[in-house]
């Protein structure tokens, strides 16, 4: 491993227990910061709840850390928007947010218009499907920004088994083993390219903060290769010790099925291949294979290769700022 990866492991690698709760809060005081939480949701009725009502409880109630929770609906045709509400989020739907450009699906779309609709300094993402979620996921990637004004950005690691647990340990040890496009694809990408960001653990998870003055000036491409672009992008503008991790213990989440994997990491590899040559790939789409009457039916699918320009360069975003 790199000797500059292995000192970023001992110096920007944390966990969430090495910054108690109450030196974060009294770090937020001193220097009057403040915090959005966002969830993007597309159909997370079973999940979104919860997961606004914990954070609300602990972090809003019991302490004064979070400012805001706002879960910004990207079309859901589930209770997802009123299970949000009734938690006490501020429910905010995609389209509504900078109707002169029309929305496209993808995550990095609804992450990118968040900006718009949520005022904090730091703003902390959470994805809205994860199972017996926990507030250490909100405090622990927050923390370091604000105790630490070197610190730019924070992501989550964590352990993600693919399914139960205890059936996975019984059934020969899959324990750990999600997260597959990261192994695959993700992690072999970063290795070969971007080998100073090596030392990410979850360098697709959707569990990361960071502070707005960051955040505004990155592109944000629409689909599944925000992570991956993010990462690659603050690298870029504000170096390997502007970021960080926090080990937030175990992630359990709903998995998607094989193909909609496929799907997902073709749209990664686009976003690298475009970070390394700003090239065009000669086919943009990816084709998938399904068993049909007939025997294998191929499916093809469009690869996200759009990206959103940083915040910055919005006017609407620029003219908030100045009001």
């Amino acid at each position: 491993m790199l000797e500059e990866v292995e000192r970023w492991l001992s110096t920007r690698s944390w966990s969430v227990t090495d910054r108690p709760l109450h030196k974060i809060l009294a770090a937020k005081r001193a220097r009057g910061q403040s915090v959005s939480v966002v969830l993007p949701a597309l159909n997370e009725e079973e999940t979104v709840g919860d997961i606004v009502a914990v954070i609300r409880h602990d972090l809003m109630q019991q302490v004064p850390l979070v400012d805001e929770i706002v879960v910004v609906d990207s079309g859901s045709t589930d209770r997802t928007s009123a299970v949000a509400a009734a938690a006490g989020a501020r429910v905010v739907h995609r389209d509504d947010i900078l109707p002169r450009i029309p929305a496209v699906p993808g995550k990095g779309e609804v992450l990118w218009r968040s900006l718009l609709v949520t005022r904090g300094d730091i703003v902390c993402f959470i994805d809205a499907d994860l199972k017996e979620f926990s507030s250490d996921f909100v405090s622990g990637i927050v923390g370091p920004l604000l105790t630490d004004p070197d610190i730019d950005l924070v992501k989550a690691m964590y352990d993600r088994p693919l399914g139960d647990e205890s059936n996975a340990l019984a059934s020969g040890g899959a324990a750990g083993q999600g997260g597959r496009v990261t192994e695959l694809m993700a992690r072999p990408l970063l290795n070969m390219h971007w080998p100073r960001l090596a030392g990410f653990v979850q360098p697709l998870g959707g569990e990361y903060a960071a502070r707005r003055s960051l955040l505004e000036q990155l592109p944000f491409p629409v689909g599944y290769g925000v992570e991956l672009g993010m990462l690659v992008d603050s690298l870029h503008l504000v170096g390997l010790d502007a970021l960080a991790q926090v080990d937030v213990g175990v992630r359990k989440h709903r998995h998607q099925d094989g193909q909609a994997l496929g799907r997902m990491a073709a749209a990664i590899y686009r976003t690298a291949q475009l970070r390394m040559a700003r090239g065009h790939l000669i086919r943009p789409s990816l084709t998938q294979f399904e068993r049909g009457p007939d025997g294998f039916e191929p499916r093809t699918y469009s690869v996200d290769t759009e990206e959103r320009p940083p915040m910055a360069e919005i006017e609407e975003y620029a003219s908030r700022k100045v009001a």
